[in-house]
């Protein structure tokens, strides 16, 4: 019920008849060429991502500085 070996060799060999080994190579080689900018572009998506978390992290721990900056002046005030 499923495909066999022979029925996989025949589609490649017409496969490579239509389109021809030189074409057939220069898609695998596209193709390879957009999976690897697929997975640098994630790489960068994640490091990028990663920053913000950092900067925002950042951002609200110089809030709370400020907050506690603020409550210490006016302690001192009364």
């Amino acid at each position: 019920m499923g495909i066999s070996i022979w029925q996989l060799l025949i589609l490649l060999a017409v496969v490579i008849l239509i389109f021809g080994t030189k074409k057939l190579k220069n898609i695998g080689g596209d193709l390879g060429g957009a999976i690897k900018g697929f997975k640098s572009a994630v790489k960068e998506g994640d490091d990028a991502a990663k920053q913000n978390k950092v900067a925002q992290d950042s951002a609200e721990e110089s809030a709370k500085d400020a907050t506690s900056a603020e409550s210490v002046k006016k302690e001192d005030k009364v």
